[in-house]
Formats: C-alpha cells, structure tokens, sequence
C-alpha cells in the first residue's frame, strides 16, 4: 500500500484528542475502586448502567466541548460572562470543593496500591507522590507528560482480557446488560449513585471545553480574540468525543464484570481495601508462578499511572474554573511566572487534597464516597450546561439540536432523581 492511501486510512486518528483523553482520564482510580466495589456487591446487577450511560454521557460531554469549541473560553468564562456572580461562585465553588475531595482520594489510592509493592509507610508515598505530581505539571509541558502515562494507562487493557480468558455465564450478562435492575434501598442507590458521579462527573465538563479552548489557541483558530469556528470542526470534535466515551463504557462494563466474575461469585461482597481489588485480576496470571503477586502489579501500576494522570486533570479543571471566573491567565503550557494564579490553585488544591488523607478514612473507601460526592454535585453542573448549549445568545447556530437536549434533561432528571432518593434515605 502507498504512503497516500495509508495516510487517508488512518486520517480519522487526526481527529482524536480531548474527547479521547477525557474519556481515559474517566477511568481514574476513583472510577476503577467504584466499579469494582459495584460488581463485588451486586454482581452483574448494574452491568446495565455502561450501556445505558453511553448516551449521556457522550451527550454531555459533547455540550461541553461544544461549549468551548464555539465561544473559545471555558464553561466558568461563559458563566461570568452571561450570569450574575452568585451564580458563578456557585459553579466554581463546587467544582473546587469536588475536585479537591477526589484529589485527596487519587492519591490516597495510589500509596495504597503502591504499598502492595513497596513497604514503606503510607506517609511518605502521599507525599512521594504530591510532589511528584507538582514538580511534573509546574515544569513539564503537560503534553509531553500526558503521553508518557497514557502508556501506563494501557493496564486498563488488564479487565477486557480478563473478561474473555474467564469463563463468563454469557447469556446471563448479556441479559443483564440490557436489561435494567433497580432496588429502592440505600445500599443500591448510594453505589449507582457512585456509578452516575464517577461517569458523569464535573471535573470532566469544566477539563474538556478548556482543552478545547487549548487546541484551538495552539492551531490558531483564537488570535486577537477572533474566534474560527465551522461544522467541520464541530462534526471532528463529535468523533472524537464518541470515540472517546465508548472506548470509556466499555472499560467500565469490562471492570464491572470482572468483579462480579472474579469477586462477586467467590463470595467477595465488600471490597475493604487495595488488595482486595487487585484480586479481581488474579485470574488474568493464574498460569503464571505468584500469581497473586502479578495481580497486584498489575493493579498498582494501573491505579498509579491513572492517578497520575487524573490528579493534574482535577487540579488543572479546578485551576481553569477559578483563572476564569477571576480573568487570570490559564494554561498548562504557560510557565509558573506567566501564570501565578492558575498554579497557585493547582498548589493549593492538591495540598489540601492531600491533607484529607490523615483524617482516618481508608482510601479505598475514599474513592466510593468521592464518586457519590461527585454525583450529588453533577446535578446543578448538569442544569446550567443545559441552559448554555441550548442558548442562542452564547452558541447561535451551534447551539443544542433537539436531541442533545433530550439526553441531556434524562441525564438531568435521572441523576437528580437518584441523588435526591438517597437524600431522602440517609
């Protein structure tokens, strides 16, 4: 095959970027320690909730990053342009304060996973690996650094292949992820509320329309403050985001099943601690000599490099949410000097996050109860990125058709309707 042909071939990888990147970034430990404490509690009960949230959680990650694609600012720059400073403190204080409890929770899973391996005390690999992450998104161009872990990333590869060398009571999961199951008590609508915040959550809305903003700053579609917009770019950017959000789903159907196969069916109903997820992986090195070990390795490198990778995604979306709703300079590709404010709350964010994990909440079950923090803060998020998609004022001719603003309210209603019953419960 020429180089002409096999360049048009794999021209649609051009389009890959935000979209892709949000949707791995997805999958951090917070997502991982929520599947799989799903799948061990109610084995292949929720395997629906992958299938079901694909729509809208494509929908709306798609308003978002249409958001930024059209207007060329982040979501809280479109908030203080549009609505009254209540309104604006309210939406970044939320996604500070969400962002800031999964932070500390990221990082409390990573000592954990590492202590698998490594016998050190729990202190000093937070530490370890604060400063790390600080000294790494201060001075390392963010897209060197991304690229790096998204190898590491590629460990999430661990639950597909294990989900197809175990033996799977197919029928039954395939009816189980088509069909929905609901029970009306806490212990469920705690957990899918978990489900629904570590999917749909807010650090994604804010991280991927100010990524948008940053490539097109880089490919000078923004110079001068005019603004290139056309459907072809909004139509790459759908690709990218559905791409992106399925390779997502898929991940999360895949560590719901493993659990349920692996822990679920041996009688493991409450995941206590890092060990007890990366059993949910044994099966994958079963054949191998220290397979228990092997499991565990694969399981802390998964969990470490996600969390490297997600810490600076959730201090960054925070830090982007504050420059704007205050007009600082914002970019992970601007120095620490161009940028004092945008760095000080990448900083202060994951200091503060870090602080969290001496206060004697294991961090396995930090990563659960940080899923539904998230859930409970997407619904209000959810309201106002509605109102702005579907603006004419802000998107005019982009501006959300009559679909995305059906995904959209279901989403809307179907959160809130979950938070609300635990609400009612606790």
């Amino acid at each position: 095959m020429d180089r002409k042909r096999l360049k048009k071939r794999w021209k649609w990888l051009s389009v890959l970027g935000p979209g892709l990147t949000t949707g791995a970034a997805d999958d951090d430990p917070s997502g991982i320690a929520t599947y799989a404490q799903t799948g061990a509690q109610f084995g292949y009960g929720q395997l629906w909730t992958a299938l079901y949230m694909l729509p809208f959680m494509t929908a709306v990650q798609e308003s978002c990053a249409r958001i930024g694609l059209v207007t060329g600012k982040g979501i809280a720059a479109v908030v203080r342009q549009h609505y009254s400073r209540p309104v604006l403190y309210f939406v970044v204080g939320l996604v500070v304060v969400a962002n800031t409890i999964n932070i500390g929770a990221d990082i409390g899973a990573m000592a954990a996973a590492a202590q698998l391996l490594i016998p050190l005390p729990f202190v000093v690999l937070t530490f370890t690996f604060t400063g790390t992450i600080l000294l790494l998104e201060i001075y390392t161009s963010y897209h060197v650094y991304s690229r790096i872990l998204k190898w590491l990333a590629l460990t999430l590869l661990a639950y597909p292949v294990t989900v197809f060398i175990i033996d799977q009571p197919w029928q039954t999961v395939l009816w189980a992820t088509v069909i929905p199951h609901f029970e009306f008590n806490f212990s469920f609508l705690f957990i899918i509320t978990g489900v629904f915040g570590t999917t749909i959550t807010p650090y994604m809305f804010f991280w991927e329309a100010s990524q948008e903003v940053e490539e097109a700053h880089e490919n000078g579609r923004i110079r001068n403050e005019k603004h290139k917009i056309s459907w072809n770019l909004i139509h790459a950017m759908r690709k990218d985001n559905t791409i992106g959000m399925i390779i997502s789903e898929f991940t999360t159907w895949c560590i719901l099943l493993v659990a349920a196969t692996v822990l679920h069916n041996s009688g493991v109903r409450d995941i206590k601690n890092a060990a007890d997820a990366a059993r949910a992986l044994e099966p994958l090195v079963d054949s191998f000599p220290n397979a228990g070990y092997l499991s565990k390795l694969i399981f802390s490198v998964g969990i470490i490099g996600l969390g490297l990778l997600a810490v600076p995604v959730l201090s960054g979306s925070a830090a982007y949410a504050v420059s704007e709703a205050f007009n600082w300079k914002a970019s992970l590709n601007l120095k620490l000097n161009k940028a004092p404010g945008f760095y000080g709350i990448i900083i202060i964010s994951t200091l503060i996050g870090l602080t969290m994990n001496f206060i004697g909440i294991d961090p396995v079950k930090a990563l659960i109860y940080t899923a539904v923090i998230n859930g409970i803060a997407a619904v209000p998020l959810l309201f106002l990125i509605i109102k702005i998609a579907a603006s004419d004022t802000i998107m005019g001719e982009y501006k959300s058709g009559w679909l995305s603003k059906i995904l959209l309210w279901m989403t809307f209603i179907i959160m809130g309707a979950a938070a609300l019953g635990l609400i009612i419960l606790i």
